[in-house]
């Protein structure tokens, strides 16, 4: 018994080992192609230039552009999956009845399931002309249309995960707020929210770092045009689609040109990064404040 427990323990440490290797096998690539690349590209332009046209005669390497529209459809995939997946949340955990709470949760959560190539033809192909009847001057490409539907593919990152923080809620909570006379509304609202605060945080961080790393709904349905813009009805490019356009493309490897996607990686990689650690923060402090 002792030897297989010594050899499950191993096989755990080995898992885990792959995982740490492989994060920085990945970040080693990346901070290996970007310094060569900022070796002849200035770092300051590539923050601060308002274009970005690496592939063009007349090349420029600002990546502001490329950041402008990845947080643009961050946005909206924000505004639609925060106030919908808290709703349902609130829902499912204090007014369902706890039958069709156990139907319906599996069931949103395998929208996180669906491949992103289908979400992006639904929004290229179903939501963006919805759109233009309501707004004729909109661009086939759009963030607007890729934004709300990337909205609805995070949707079970906040909805579920913010449901299972209001359910770690001690009852006592919910109890003492009835025995004070409040209403279902208001201990949902002002006692549950804010005592499962900190999980609704990690879940809508996590729903933000996922939206910056979407791909396939951004690439069909917002475009190729690294535009610095805030317009939601025009066409826009973000970081992941810009990777993808260049891996697909005929640009020759270890030119300028293909070093540019590690320079996009690195940042991509320090956007998301930096949110993951946020979320750790964010829980650890709520931890450190309820013991």
């Amino acid at each position: 018994m002792r030897t297989r427990e010594k050899i499950i323990e191993w096989l755990l440490l080995l898992c885990s080992a792959i995982t740490v290797l492989t994060t920085f096998g990945i970040l080693f690539v990346l901070l290996t192609e970007s310094i060569k690349f900022f070796s002849e590209v200035s770092i300051i332009d590539f923050l601060t230039d308002t274009e970005w046209t690496p592939l063009f005669a007349e090349k420029r390497f600002g990546i502001m552009p490329l950041i402008s529209g990845t947080l643009l459809t961050t946005f909206i995939a924000i505004l639609v999956a925060l106030p919908l997946g808290l709703t349902i949340a609130v829902y499912l955990n204090e007014y369902a009845d706890k039958r069709f709470t156990e139907i319906v949760k599996p069931i949103l959560e395998i929208l996180a399931s669906v491949p992103t190539v289908v979400y992006g033809f639904f929004a290229l192909l179903f939501v963006t002309p919805m759109l233009q009847n309501i707004f004729p001057s909109m661009s086939g490409f759009n963030a607007l249309s890729a934004g709300l539907v990337m909205g609805v593919m995070i949707l079970p990152y906040v909805s579920s995960l913010s449901e299972d923080a209001l359910r770690a809620v001690p009852q006592s909570l919910r109890e003492a707020a009835y025995g004070m006379g409040s209403t279902k509304f208001q201990t949902a609202f002002r006692v549950m929210i804010p005592a499962a605060s900190s999980g609704i945080i990690v879940s809508i961080i996590l729903a933000i770092s996922r939206a910056i790393g979407e791909t396939m709904i951004v690439a069909i349905a917002a475009g190729q045009e690294p535009k610095l813009t805030m317009n939601p009805l025009q066409s826009v490019e973000t970081i992941t689609t810009y990777i993808v356009q260049v891996s697909m493309g005929d640009v020759p490897q270890d030119s300028l040109e293909y070093r540019t996607i590690f320079a996009a990686g690195i940042t991509l990689f320090i956007f998301t990064f930096t949110l993951n650690n946020i979320s750790v923060w964010v829980r650890k402090k709520y931890q450190q404040k309820y013991e």
